[in-house]
This record gives C-alpha cells, sequence and structure tokens, in this order.
C-alpha cells in the first residue's frame, strides 16, 4: 500500500498527462523543457522535411516556441502540443500537436509529430497519433481531422495512412528552406468523423470476432 508521500507523487506525476497509450505518455510542456526542445531541433536529420537540416537557434525556442506551445494551455487541454514519453523509462521521446490549423475551422484539427531520432522505426509516430485521432472525435467534437507533409515524405505518409487517413490533395506552398523533393508538392491526408465511426466499428467487429 502507497505512503501519502507516494500518493502524492503519482499524483504530481499524472496531473499534467493529456493520455497515456500502451507505450506512450502525453503530457503538458513545461518552461524547463528547452533543452529537450533544442536537442531534439539541433539534429540535422530530425529537421530534414522541416528545414532541410538547419537547426532551431536555442533563442527561438526559448523566445518564441516554447511560449507559444504553453499558451495553448491557458484555453485547456482540448488543442495543444504535448510532449511525448516513454511510459517505462519516462525518456523524452519528441512531441505530437493537434490543433486547428491556418484557415482552418476550430472543429478541423491538424495532427502533426516531431520525434527523437533514437525512436524512429517503433512505431511511436502511429500509436500516438491513432490515440489522438479517437480523442478528437470521441471527446473533442472534431469533424475532421487533417494532417500534412511532403509528396516524398514516404515514413510520415505511412503513419497518416496506418490511422486511417486518405490522401485529399497534392498541393505547393512557398517554404523558407529548400529541401529535396519539395519540386513535387506536398500532400493533405483527412479522416471525418463518419468515417472514422466505420473504422471503430470494423474493430470492434474483429475483435468479437477473434473472441468467438
Amino acid at each position: 500500500m502507497r505512503t501519502a508521500e507516494e500518493r502524492r507523487s503519482v499524483h504530481a506525476q499524472n496531473m499534467d498527462a493529456l493520455l497515456s497509450t500502451r507505450r506512450l505518455r502525453l503530457r503538458c510542456f513545461t518552461p524547463d523543457d528547452v533543452d529537450l526542445l533544442t536537442d531534439l531541433d539541433s539534429d540535422p536529420d530530425v529537421m530534414f522535411w522541416i528545414t532541410g537540416g538547419r537547426p532551431t537557434p536555442r533563442e527561438e525556442i526559448v523566445d518564441d516556441i516554447l511560449p507559444a506551445f504553453l499558451d495553448y494551455y491557458r484555453d485547456g487541454d482540448r488543442w495543444g502540443f504535448w510532449a511525448i514519453e516513454e511510459r517505462s523509462t519516462r525518456e523524452f521521446v519528441g512531441w505530437f500537436h493537434l490543433r486547428p490549423g491556418d484557415g482552418h475551422p476550430d472543429d478541423e484539427p491538424e495532427l502533426g509529430y516531431r520525434i527523437r531520432k533514437a525512436f524512429w522505426g517503433k512505431g511511436y509516430a502511429t500509436e500516438g497519433a491513432a490515440a489522438l485521432v479517437d480523442r478528437a472525435f470521441a471527446e473533442l467534437g472534431a469533424t475532421r481531422v487533417i494532417a500534412e507533409t511532403m509528396v516524398v515524405h514516404t515514413a510520415s505518409r505511412r503513419v497518416m495512412e496506418k490511422v486511417g487517413m486518405r490522401l485529399v490533395r497534392t498541393f505547393h506552398a512557398d517554404w523558407p528552406d529548400h529541401i529535396p523533393g519539395d519540386e513535387h508538392g506536398d500532400v493533405e491526408y483527412a479522416i471525418t468523423r463518419d468515417e472514422w465511426a466505420s473504422q471503430v466499428a470494423g474493430r470492434t467487429n474483429s475483435a468479437v470476432r477473434r473472441q468467438e
């Protein structure tokens, strides 16, 4: 049986958690996370599909990026950016965001993520993305969830497809950094509430059949 101090510690560890999956925990960012974000954005492989490998300056994280993350929490935990931790080690994995993008209505959030290279290939992006898609429709009133990536970014496109999204369009946008393959443009994937509900029903029916 836990002591009162242990119970307080467990409560403190979980009070800022948005959700947990089998292997991951999503929590709110804090002002103490500057070094974690700086390290993440200093890896040229992590930043390749974002800036062509150019790191984000620490002062930009301190002055702009982390304050923007924290500002979301003033309105609650519906939309925002969340740090990802491994549940077994509490090691920082990266982040997810789920929030309306520019020009999109409040009930059409955009899903995104950035993960440390040490955790690539473990299925963490798919695991966290699927949980956030479920939350968007089951709890947050979303009518549609979207995600965007480069045409040539096949790994990111596979994640979108694995969580049930379908290709909606290909488009070209002006970005500040040149990235090899950007001449092919970007793609938007999406899933609607009805499509998600149909997939949930399919998963439920499959589980029932396996138990019979």
